[in-house]
């Protein structure tokens, strides 16, 4: 031990000896709470000599993913299902100053994720590990400060003994810092906590405990006002006269009434604010504010998810935490980019599968009316992964637990508990055991949501006292049984799910994994009214497939425990007792390219492809999920002539589709019984498809599709023409090759190169290829089925942005973006479509 810590003596010397003159000064004028993200210095640890430091280090702000910057290689040790991107140890450090008037004054340090095994120096002093890559955790950092010069913050970070996931887990502290400075008295970290206990349309009940600290000397006397706050309008207010002791935690309970209550809903996510505000001899000592949103609700065993009294269907998507070419580096608008993509599909959930997720995704999902099942472990004592959480479980799951839940429990969005995720142990009574401890830890700290876990069905027999089977043992889920759970959740197994009442009459319902549906955008498989289970067994090496590791598009192709999109939905939505579902996945994520092994490095599951574009079930997903009147009509047209092409067609709000080939009618198609699509197999001949949707005999909607020429330009469009200057926000835009005539080239290839002016930089491209080993951080990308993805980043700068895009024999395209101190309105950042030359 005493070696170890003249190692890391001696690397904090060295640190202070090339830090510049200059260190970040913390300001005068301090907020309560401020991003601790800007000016690090970053590296890695010598490949041969592990774990030591070549000083060489090089600036960047965080988050930071140091493996997304890696190049792809079937030998790295987290193998393609980890995304076959490199790992190892990784040194971040900072220099600052604290001013000496703030002497008085208590300083923390908050992680939001450090991926993963991290361990945090101030000035020397390891003040604390956490093994745990996606776990929020706090430090301390006042005992050790030198108030008026200069601190050094080291964090090492361990993502060297893999594999360790069973997906791309990214590398480094790839979530938010923050510093926080308070008085001595003051609210404790996640220290809030805010519930609804009655709720009507005339009155709600609000009842708040926090926790206050005080860390002086001396005892304090001091009031304690905590207030409801709506759009800024004070609804409520409480306050209390208390005296705390030197090193006293004391709990603060408050009950408020709120009249005529505006209620959170997925339509209209209303949020309010509890305020606390601490005075001592009149002055304000502390003020903290915690978000949160008053609704009812319940699942019922009959009638599934109740919400504000309405019954729910949640129409939800799993998604891992990486943000494609940006890795695991969390980003609020990447984040709120998938979520506008899901919403516009009709998601209504999400499973922030299988682990903590950043917060900025809750908040989001608050803001944007999203019913989340919140999820912390995916493993418990027995391993999925040589060097997983389960060489950790015994020492930490229980604090990790708690930190989770007490972080979590304000948000309106966060509808249920998942404590785990297919875990090995559910068959046998231990399983059983840990979920009802583990069961009882959630309930000590939040009691208002329900308990699940994403399990394997328990075995049962049908109407004729057969024995269905299904992936798992052959024996009871002894998790399942245990009293743990308040809601039982499957993974998969959809024709099981009507039993559920059976084994079950009153446990509620939700399908918490569904479907493992595969497809490769833009790729189509002749023919297609059959359905595949690629791979054949999920225990052996799938060898068959397409050559090139592609999966058609069309909705025929399922991992053998899952289905198609169109099975699973067709089973949910018809039956009120199922509170819902959770689609694998509603994005593409990397690693686990299931059915394939490398070249592959990224999933198929998404309904939309890694880089952001919707697969051709999304508009499935549209028709069903959302009051739009929907047409969608693919594959392409561009074929061998003569071969015979599968034409499908999503459509809502009409009773039949006619399919025209160059002006001649193909027939009449309607949906029959439970049917989601229509299809026509047409003999492939140049021109146009034209489909026209109808109801009661008037036309609906019109798409056309037409055989595209040679590739002759490049079009760009960005998700939004207006960002802001605070060098992080994000456009994203699309690239398409298309022909002389403006339609897209479904079979272009071509490689784009881009070329960028003003205040912002390329930090990402793709296409959503899952087989590509191109680096998402070049500054070309060859397109994927005439499509690939530009990721353009602002800076701290006013100004216009210009990005162009080129390729060989193609007319370039061009695209301004303004960077400002404030975003347009959504009306004025519209979508804008490139300057072509």
């Amino acid at each position: 031990m005493n070696k170890i810590y003249s190692i890391y003596k001696s690397i904090f010397i060295l640190a202070l000896l090339v830090t510049s003159c200059n260190p970040d000064r913390v300001s005068q004028d301090v907020k309560r709470k401020q991003l601790f993200t800007g000016n690090w210095d970053f590296q890695l640890s010598d490949p041969v000599e592990k774990d030591t430091l070549v000083n060489n280090w090089r600036s960047l702000d965080l988050p930071h993913d140091w493996s997304i910057e890696g190049d792809f290689d079937e030998k790295h040790p987290a193998t393609f299902g980890g995304g076959a991107l490199p790992g190892g140890i990784g040194y971040y450090k900072k220099t600052f100053g604290i001013p000496s008037e703030y002497t008085g004054k208590q300083v923390y340090i908050q992680f939001d994720g450090v991926y993963m095994n991290s361990e945090v120096y101030l000035n020397g002093k390891l003040l604390g590990k956490r093994p745990n890559g996606y776990i929020s955790f706090e430090y301390d950092l006042t005992p050790y400060l030198n108030w008026g010069s200069e601190n050094t913050l080291m964090v090492k970070v361990d993502n060297s003994r893999q594999p360790n996931s069973r997906w791309y887990s990214g590398s480094g502290i790839y979530r938010n810092v923050w510093l926080i400075i308070t008085d001595k008295i003051h609210v404790k970290n996640h220290g809030t906590y805010v519930t609804t206990p009655s709720v009507d349309k005339t009155r709600s009940d609000v009842h708040v405990e926090v926790e206050v600290v005080n860390n002086h000397p001396g005892d304090r006397k001091g009031v304690i006002k905590t207030s409801v706050l709506f759009r800024g309008r004070k609804m409520s207010e409480k306050e209390q006269t208390v005296t705390l002791k030197t090193r006293e935690t004391k709990l603060i309970i408050d009950d408020h009434h709120i009249k005529n209550p505006e209620l959170w809903s997925v339509e209209i996510p209303n949020i309010y604010t509890l305020k606390t505000d601490i005075y001592i001899s009149g002055k304000l000592a502390d003020s903290h504010e915690t978000p949160f949103g008053i609704r009812s609700f319940t699942f019922d065993p009959d009638k599934g998810f109740i919400l504000n009294g309405k019954q729910v269907k949640i129409k939800g998507v799993c998604n891992h935490h990486d943000l494609g070419a940006l890795g695991a580096a969390i980003n609020t608008r990447a984040l709120e980019r998938q979520l506008e993509i899901l919403k516009g599909m009709g998601v209504n959930g999400i499973r922030t599968s299988h682990n903590p997720p950043a917060p900025e995704l809750l908040e989001l999902c608050d803001k944007m009316g999203f019913i989340v099942m919140d999820e912390i472990f995916d493993m418990w004592e027995k391993s999925k992964s040589e060097y997983d959480y389960s060489l950790y479980w015994e020492e930490w799951h229980e604090r990790d637990l708690k930190d989770f839940i007490k972080r979590d429990r304000n948000h309106p969005s966060v509808f249920m508990w998942s404590i785990g995720n297919e875990i090995p142990e559910q068959w046998g009574q231990r399983g059983a055991e840990i979920g009802r401890k583990l069961s009882k830890i959630v309930k000590s700290l939040d009691s208002t949501r329900p308990v699940t876990a994403g399990m394997n069905p328990p075995i049962h027999t049908n109407k004729d006292n057969v024995t269905l089977q299904f992936a798992g043992p052959a024996k009871p889920n002894a998790l399942a049984g245990s009293g743990a759970l308040d809601l039982i959740g499957y993974n998969y197994a959809h024709q099981t799910y009507t039993q559920h009442q059976v084994n079950f009459p009153d446990i509620p319902f939700i399908a918490t994994e569904t479907t493992s549906a595969l497809a490769t955008r833009g790729y189509y498989d002749q023919r297609s009214d059959s359905v595949k289970r690629w791979p054949y067994r999920w225990d052996q090496l799938f060898l068959e497939g397409n050559p090139d590791n592609t999966v058609s598009a069309y909705d025929q192709v399922s991992a053998p425990w899952g289905s198609t999109h169109e099975e699973t939905w067709k089973v949910i939505k018809k039956h009120d007792f199922m509170s819902g579902m959770f689609i694998w996945t509603g994005f593409d994520y990397l690693g686990e390219p299931t059915p394939y092994v490398w070249p592959s490095r990224s999933s198929y599951f998404g309904v939309i492809d890694l880089a952001g574009f919707p697969k051709d079930a999304y508009y499935m997903y549209k028709s069903e999920w959302t009051d739009e009147t929907i047409l969608h009509v693919f594959p392409h047209w561009n074929w061998e002539p003569g071969r015979e092409v599968d034409i499908w067609a999503y459509y809502s709000k009409a009773d039949e589709v006619e399919l025209y080939l160059n002006g001649e009618s193909l027939g009449k198609r309607s949906k029959k019984d439970d049917d989601l699509h229509v299809m026509w197999r047409v003999p492939f001949a140049p021109g146009t498809l034209k489909a026209v949707s109808r109801k009661d005999g008037r036309e609906v909607a019109v798409r056309e599709i037409k055989t595209a020429g040679e590739p002759a330009r490049i079009e760009l469009e960005a998700d939004r023409n207006s960002i802001l200057a605070d060098g992080r926000d994000l456009s994203f835009i699309t690239v398409s090759v298309v022909d002389k005539d403006g339609n897209l080239v479904p079979t272009a290839t071509n490689r784009i190169g881009f070329e960028i002016s003003g205040p912002g930089k390329i930090i990402g491209v793709d296409n959503g290829d899952p087989t590509s080993h191109e680096s998402f951080k070049s500054i070309n990308r060859k397109a994927f089925y005439g499509k690939c993805l530009v990721i353009v980043q602002s800076s701290g700068t006013e100004g216009e942005i210009q990005i162009t895009a080129q390729s060989n024999n193609l007319r370039p395209g061009t695209l301004r973006v303004r960077s400002g101190s404030l975003s347009e309105s959504p009306e004025q950042a519209k979508t804008q479509t490139s300057l072509n030359h």
